[in-house]
Parts: C-alpha cells; structure tokens; sequence
C-alpha cells in the first residue's frame, strides 16, 4: 500500500504497510479500487452532463463512494467490494443512457472498461495495481496536483453527502466532481489546467458548504450562544460522535421517555447551539475531546457510543461492543445500523450501568455562528475602531493524535487580551475549555461550530470586509489552521479560491504537495508553514 492523504501519515511521507489510522492494506487498496472506479463512471456521467442525461441515483452513489474513503471513514473491506460492484454496474447502465442520447463515451480510458475481480482478493490484487503512483517516471508536480484534487474532491463529497441528507443538492456540484475526477484521468491536462481544477473545486465547495447551512439553519434553526456542561448527569447514556445533525436529532426523538441522557462528543459540541436540537430535556452536555484522550475517553465511558461519520481513531477491543456505527462508517466487527432504527443503541444504552452520580464540570459556550456574530457586529466593528480590539485570529481546523498539535494550545494562550479568536472544528478541542475572558462583553473565544460550519467563518470574514470596506486580507485577521484530513483540504482550497493570504498551516504541510507545487502556493498565496507561537505572534502582531 501507499497512502499519503493524511497528516499523520509515516514520516510525513506515506504509509507502505499499514495506515497509522489503523487502515489494513487490503482495505487501501480495495479503497484505491473504488476511486479507479468512479473515475470511470465519471467519464461516463461527464459524457452523460454533456448529452443532458442526469441520472440522481449515480449522483447520490458517487458522493457516498467517494466519502467512504475519507481518513477514518470506512475500514470494511466487504462494504468497499459491494461499493465497487456497484460502481460498475451504474457505470455500464449509464453507458447505455449515454450513448441512447447521442452522447460520445471515450472508452478508451481502462477505467471506463475494466471489470472487478470476483473475489476480494482478486480485487485487492487490483488495487494495488491503480493506487496513487510511485517510482521512477512519475512526474512528481503532475502526480501532486491530481492528488490534491482527488483530496478536495473527497471533502467536496462529504460536505455534498451532508447537505443531501438535508434535502438539499445542486446538480452543479455533481458535474463538476465527474469533470474533475475524469480530469484526473486525462493525460493531456498540464499543471496550470490541473491548477485550475484545484482551484474550481475550492469555488464549488462554497456552494455545497452553503448548501449545507441551509440545510443546517433551515431544519434546526440559526444556532445561539448557549453554556454547555463538561460534567455528567445521574443515568443511562448514550455518547454521539461525529458530524450528523439528523442522526443526532434521530436518536433524541428516539430516546424520549426512555429516562436516558444523550451527550455529544467532539464535532457535535456545537449541536447544544441550534434551537431545534436543545429543545431536548435529556440532551444533557458534551463528554471527552475528540482526539487527545478518545480511546480512554470511550472506554471509561458508561453507556452505548453511537458514530455518525469520521474523525475517530480505530477502536480497540475494551469499547468495541459498546460502539455502533450509521451512514458511511464502518469497522470490521462493529455493529451498523443502516435504517436509523436506534433500538440496538438504545438497548445497550438502557444495558449498560450509565452515570452513577452526577459530576460538576466546567461550562463552555457554543452557537457564535455567522447569525450570532454578526448580530453584535456594530459592536465589533466599533471595538476595532475604538482599539478595544486589536486583531482577530482565526484558529481552527482538525484535530489529531500526532505530536506537534500543542502548537494550538499554547498560541491561544499567549494571544493578548486585547485579541478575539474564532475557532472551529475539532482543532478548538486543545482550548474550547480555555477562561479568556471578554472585551466590552464580547467573549474573546468564539466558537463558530463544526468544520461543517466554515461558511460561517466566510461568511463572517467576508461582511467585516464589507463594514471596514476593505478587501478580506486587509482586515486585523489571520488565519492559523490544522489539519488532518481531507475535508481540511478542500476547505483550503476554498480560502485560496477567495484569494486570501497569509494562511499558517500547521502541524505539517501536506505530503502530497510536491516543493514546486508548494513554490506556486508560496508565491501566489504567501501560504507558510507554522512555526513557534512566539515566533508567529509577533510576526503577526509586531
């Protein structure tokens, strides 16, 4: 196997024997397989834009296909034999649409034709035979802009998936992944249209992440500053994990009556924020972090964990029983629950010895999404030009078990007083508990939300612009992100699409930027590694 999709990866070069998520190599290459696969389907269903066949069912399997293979998403080889199988059947199905509506299909690509093996093991032989290149011959520049494609693409299919389950979808979103991923095929494509690909999937991010908070605000309301309790609640209990309002908001209506407290954990802290969701008597608080201490976190925990997408670390055999799994996330051995039918969940819960006492803890806030922040914006803008507030940092991104990650912490802790920080997604999780107080009543720690929730953070950066009628990189704002997988990347993607400089990106820079890909990033974006927090503040700050 080689995989370098990640932060973590081996060395800060790839994985070659197993995934230090814990990904075996028979599934990276059953994964690699599956991303062949959709290449070709895509050839096809581009051909099928062209000819004006749109086929809904190849939309929503695409999305799911390509999400699957996120970092810590699906580690099932049997669910990645079914995806392929299926991949192909709608590939040639299509074919036939295609071609029914006069549209030209380059077969000519061995992704357009090839037929998966009828075993596992004869596909995983497969696989590692259509992974990510290696060797002598590789054009190291080509090989990385394809891969930071297929990278942003992969978080482009998330944010997508997320929004459909919402009801909400652009077809423009689909056309452009089929482009894309048969771009990634195409061998006459240079750096500059492979550039501008890039570039294209950071614009269409923005729609499907607006998509997404539409499909967010429109179901459960715009979130609203709210105290959440770190502590626990005398009871039965039932930890959720991930990203999915509506599994999240499933299992309360599930649970009610049923004398059992639901917790998040992680991404969904922000959840106590929207008004249709903390409507819930028994939607107590939020327990754990979400990378430092998970697998001690899970383990001591007392009732039944329910995960809706990724962000966990593999888990180990003294809490796998007590985890279930919904939508694309799957481990070998671990309970799926594919009908958002919760009984399993809700039977272990009411099984297991729950909350003996109740247990104080700290309090955080949660809901200073774009509707909140920019309801008191007057206030903000008027603390800026009375120099209550100096400048404001943007501090987000992925969190992450590898060392190097303190890195946040300890920048949050020595931002001066008189300095605001947004935060967003599970990054916050090495301060989100931090006191840091308050200028003119505005908390000087606003958490935005989920990554989910970057359009927030846009939107924000974008309507400051706007009042102090100036550009976005000429605001008293900096942007010090992490990350870790791949919906960090398109979200990248997205930031340099609106031109924005300046960018720190920690803990490490990607392994698949090649140093002349990251030559143009530098050149054109100023895009710069961190470095210490002292070193970087007063770069910053003077």
């Amino acid at each position: 196997m080689f995989c370098f999709q990640c932060e973590q990866t081996a060395k800060g070069e790839g994985c070659t024997k197993i995934g230090v998520c814990g990904k075996t190599p028979d599934t990276a290459a059953l994964q690699d397989l599956l991303i062949y696969a959709v290449k070709g389907l895509a050839v096809v269903a581009h051909a099928g834009v062209q000819a004006g066949v749109r086929d809904s069912a190849v939309d929503k399997f695409t999305n799911e296909a390509i999400f699957s293979t996120l970092t810590n998403v699906d580690f099932d080889p049997d669910r990645f034999v079914a995806l392929i199988k299926e991949c192909v059947a709608l590939r040639d199905g299509l074919v036939a649409k295609v071609q029914a509506a006069g549209g030209q299909v380059d077969t000519s690509k061995a992704a357009v034709t090839f037929k998966p093996e009828a075993t596992r093991e004869g596909m995983v032989a497969q696989g590692e035979t259509v992974g990510v290149p290696t060797g002598a011959g590789v054009n190291e520049d080509i090989r990385s802009l394809q891969e930071l494609l297929v990278y942003g693409i992969k978080g482009l299919a998330a944010y997508a998936d997320h929004a459909r389950i919402l009801g909400q979808e652009d077809p423009m979103i689909s056309a452009f992944i089929y482009e894309a991923m048969a771009g990634t095929l195409n061998d006459a494509l240079g750096v500059d249209e492979l550039v501008g690909l890039a570039l294209k999937c950071g614009e269409v991010n923005l729609r499907a992440m607006e998509l997404l908070d539409a499909g967010n605000t429109g179901t459960y309301g715009h979130p609203v500053p709210t105290k959440v309790p770190l502590g626990a609640k005398k009871g039965k209990a039932i930890l959720v994990s991930g990203h999915d309002l509506k599994d999240l908001d499933d299992i309360l209506k599930q649970t009610e009556g049923k004398g059992i407290n639901v917790y998040t954990h992680g991404e969904m802290l922000p959840c106590h924020g929207y008004p249709e969701l903390k409507k819930y008597p028994h939607f107590y608080g939020h327990y754990g972090t979400a990378w430092q201490n998970q697998a001690k976190e899970f383990a001591a925990f007392p009732g039944a964990i329910l995960m809706t997408t990724n962000c966990i670390q593999k888990p180990t055999e003294s809490y796998k029983d007590n985890i279930y799994t919904t939508g694309l996330v799957g481990w070998p051995g671990v309970q799926h629950i594919a009908d958002k039918n919760f009984a399993l969940v809700i039977d272990k819960a009411l099984a297991m010895p729950g909350f003996a006492e109740d247990t104080a803890g700290k309090e955080v806030m949660v809901g200073f999404g774009r509707n909140a922040v920019l309801g008191v914006a007057g206030q903000v803008i008027e603390a800026v030009k009375n120099k209550d507030i100096r400048h404001f940092f943007l501090v987000g991104g992925c969190d992450g078990a590898k060392t190097g990650r303190n890195y946040y912490t300890e920048l949050v802790e020595k931002i001066p007083s008189d300095c605001v920080v947004l935060t967003l997604a599970c990054g916050k999780f090495r301060f989100f508990d931090k006191d840091l107080g308050d200028i003119g009543g505005i908390p000087r720690l606003l958490d935005i939300g989920q990554c989910n929730d970057a359009y927030s953070a846009v939107q924000i950066a974008v309507a400051l612009a706007g009042a102090f009628e100036c550009g976005v990189n000429d605001l008293p704002l900096s942007m010090i992100l992490s990350w870790y997988e791949q919906k960090a990347c398109v979200i990248l993607l997205s930031l340099l699409h609106l031109g924005i400089r300046d960018i720190r990106l920690g803990p490490s820079l990607p392994a698949f930027i090649s140093p002349n890909v990251l030559d143009v990033l530098v050149k054109n974006f100023n895009i710069m590694p961190i470095g210490t927090p002292d070193e970087d503040l007063k770069a910053i700050l003077g």
